[in-house]
């Protein structure tokens, strides 16, 4: 699988159709969003990029949930960056589902070690720690530790997060998401546009193309669109649900 840069960024997963079906913090339909159970049915739902969000513990360790709080998703309460991952590992992540009791935040790591070797992972950057040279440094060292690195990219809202991992490696694909611009943005790699963007300007991702650009809309509940993400070329749909997505890939012929 090849990353390539800017001028040419065509996302290539050997032998899988696209639009790629991404995973948003695993299957948060069936289970607890971001937690190993989340990833492992999304990877059986035949997920071919798993999408997660990253913070920073006190201890300096990169963990998979959304929320800059333990309050939502867990027993506990309090900011993720005020406690260490032991601290972190003692509570339940099971979202208040009893099933689930005994799912944990899980860290980078252990979702990396989940991965087959065909799937892709993109990385959602949830705080301004990864402006930090240090942390970023630390990030990248991390991804090529777990033989992630060349099937990584880092999202985020804020361009300067994932810019500052540009910095540090430049091989690193980067994506911007966003909420307003119906224009696709010169410089990240991929492009995350709400959808209703894509109504506003139907040609986005003819744009972005031309410009090597891969788009994947933001739209966690996608199925009912799927038949228009289909016909716009989008290269990767976003879902909560992928087994209910990758359904509708069938019925719309993508798969």
């Amino acid at each position: 699988m090849t990353w390539p840069r800017q001028a040419e960024c065509r996302v290539y997963l050997p032998n899988k159709p696209k639009p790629y079906l991404m995973a948003h913090r695993g299957n948060r339909v069936a289970c607890p969003e971001n937690t190993l159970a989340a990833f492992r049915r999304a990877l059986g739902d035949g997920a071919d990029i798993i999408e997660t969000d990253l913070h920073v513990t006190a201890d300096g360790e990169f963990v998979c949930i959304h929320d800059a709080t333990v309050d939502r998703t867990t027993d506990g309460s309090g900011p993720v960056a005020g406690m260490t991952l032991a601290q972190l590992k003692a509570l339940s992540a099971s979202y208040g589902r009893p099933e689930f009791a005994a799912e944990r935040i899980p860290a980078l790591a252990e979702l990396a070690a989940l991965l087959p070797a065909d799937v892709a992972l993109a990385i959602e950057l949830k705080t301004d720690r990864f402006l930090w040279p240090d942390v970023v440094y630390r990030l990248v060292k991390q991804l090529t530790a777990l033989g992630v690195r060349g099937r990584t990219v880092v999202l985020s809202f804020s361009l300067a997060r994932v810019q500052a991992v540009a910095a540090v490696a430049p091989d690193i694909p980067i994506g911007w998401i966003t909420l307003s611009s119906p224009w696709p943005r010169r410089g990240p790699q991929l492009l995350g546009p709400f959808w209703p963007l894509l109504l506003l300007n139907p040609l986005y991702v003819a744009l972005a193309h031309r410009r090597g650009q891969f788009v994947a809309p933001l739209d966690p509940l996608p199925d009912r669109r799927v038949p228009f993400f289909v016909r716009l070329g989008c290269d990767a749909i976003l879902t909560d649900n992928p087994a209910a997505t990758a359904e509708a890939l069938r019925r719309a012929g993508a798969r």
